[in-house]
This record gives C-alpha cells, sequence and structure tokens, in this order.
C-alpha cells in the first residue's frame, strides 16, 4: 500500500482484526465516522477472531482529535458530547472485547489516542514513539477513559502528574510506567504486534477470556472474592476443550492444537 492510499478501517486477516483508526488525511487526527465503523467491526467480527490489533497509517498511530473541527464547530459543547458518545462506545467496546488487544503504537498517540493504547493488553512501541494527553494543550478535560485507565496504569500520583502536567512521554518512560509492553525498531512495531497477535490466534483462546475477566474484576474485588473468581475459573478451565487439550498435549509432550 503506498503512502497515499488510505487503508481500510477493519480487515480481518488470519483472524485478526486490524483497526485502523487515523490515516495521513488531517495529519493522523481521528476520523470519527471511522470510529464508529471500528466499534460496528468489535461487535460484529471479535467475538469470532483470535485478536484485535490497533494501528495507525502515517506518520502516527493518531495525533487524538482534530482540533480544527472542535473550532469550526457552531456548538463546540454540543459537538463534543456528541463525538465523546461515539468515541465511548468505541472504548467500551475495546474494553469488553473478549480477546486480547494488541496497540501498534508507532510515533504519536496523543488524546484520545493515549486512552486507546491503554486500554490495549498489549502496547509495541518503537523507539520514536511519544505519548501526550494533549488535553490542558487546548483547555479540555480527558475523554476516551483516560481518567480511569491512567490512573490503574501508573497509579494515582503519577496520573495525577501525567495529566495536569500535560507530560510528553518518551518510549523508556512509557515502557517504565507499564503504558508500552516493550519496544522494538521504529519500522517492526506494526510486524511485532501482528506476531503476538498471531500467538493468541493460535492460543488458548478460551483462557485468554477468562484471564481478562479476572484482571478486570480484580480491582474492586476482595482478595477472598478474587480467591474464589479464580477457584471457579480455573475448574471451569479443567473441564473446558481448551483445558483438556492442554493438559493432553503437555501429558504427551506435543504442540497443543487449542479449539477455536
Amino acid at each position: 500500500m503506498s503512502e497515499t492510499e488510505i487503508p481500510p478501517v477493519a480487515e480481518v486477516v488470519d483472524d485478526v482484526l486490524r483497526l485502523t483508526l487515523a490515516t495521513h488525511v488531517a495529519g493522523t487526527s481521528l476520523d470519527f465516522a471511522r470510529v464508529v465503523e471500528a466499534t460496528e467491526a468489535i461487535a460484529a467480527f471479535g467475538p469470532k477472531v483470535g485478536a484485535i490489533v490497533l494501528t495507525g497509517s502515517g506518520a502516527n498511530f493518531s495525533a487524538g482529535g482534530n482540533v480544527r473541527d472542535f473550532a469550526h464547530a457552531d456548538d463546540p459543547g454540543a459537538y463534543l458530547f456528541a463525538k465523546a458518545g461515539e468515541l465511548h462506545d468505541f472504548a467500551r467496546a475495546l474494553s469488553e472485547s473478549p480477546v486480547p488487544v494488541v496497540a501498534a503504537v508507532h510515533g504519536w498517540a496523543a488524546g484520545a489516542a493515549l486512552s486507546f493504547v491503554l486500554a490495549a493488553d498489549v502496547a509495541i512501541g518503537g523507539p520514536s514513539t511519544k505519548l501526550r494527553p494533549a488535553y490542558p494543550g487546548i483547555g479540555f478535560t480527558p475523554d476516551g477513559g483516560m481518567s480511569w485507565l491512567l490512573p490503574r496504569a501508573v497509579g494515582a500520583s503519577r496520573a495525577r502528574e501525567i495529566l495536569l502536567t500535560d507530560a510528553v512521554l518518551d518510549a523508556d518512560e512509557a515502557v517504565r510506567l507499564g503504558i508500552l509492553s516493550r519496544i522494538v525498531p521504529d519500522d517492526e512495531v506494526l510486524a511485532e504486534a501482528l506476531k503476538v497477535a498471531a500467538k493468541f490466534v493460535n492460543g488458548p483462546r478460551e483462557a485468554y477470556t477468562e484471564i481478562k475477566k479476572l484482571l478486570a474484576v480484580s480491582p474492586d474485588n476482595t482478595f477472598d472474592e478474587q480467591l474464589d473468581a479464580e477457584r471457579a475459573a480455573i475448574s471451569a478451565a479443567a473441564n473446558s476443550a481448551t483445558g483438556r487439550e492442554g493438559v493432553a498435549a503437555f501429558i504427551d509432550k506435543r504442540r497443543p492444537v487449542f479449539p477455536r
């Protein structure tokens, strides 16, 4: 694909749903029509694939919302209320995805795009990756779930500093804070994200779904409640086709072939 071609919003390749939310058009700002289409694609394909990969097309993962659109709106408040609703439908779809979500974060991820990175289960960046809330710079407050996701990723104190000072995080700092999972060469970011996604496709899908559920409830559970949830989940896994195949393969000293 040439640099001037616009990739599809959603495409399923090798059982991976690949979502491209921002392109070189408008400087990799978010296209809300693409966001809406991506939400619909998760609903249609998400439960059927083995993984979801988020990426951008152009110089950046995404520069966030298009500020020029905000400026040209007759009623900026009403416009942002509607667009935040579309954005939050996508954020909910990511959060509720039963399959792992991998973000290929090349270049900048600013504004709501940083929220998407935080919502991913695995985020791959490169040496040139930079992350920034970007809201205080235009006198705005966060959206996309950032005020919920960031404290849970980096802790309340660090989240306050990052949001209030509109900090720019380079790739090394983002890895140290746990926002990015790891760094690879810039030209290998997407390939590495797709490689990770392929492992999820061929892995124990039922187990991944249940692991995501356990992680989702753990912040609000007491330790006793989480232990009970883990006991219920592992006993169910033992009787599942996935669990039976995993155990049989271990005993037989062979590679498991998990059901899809």
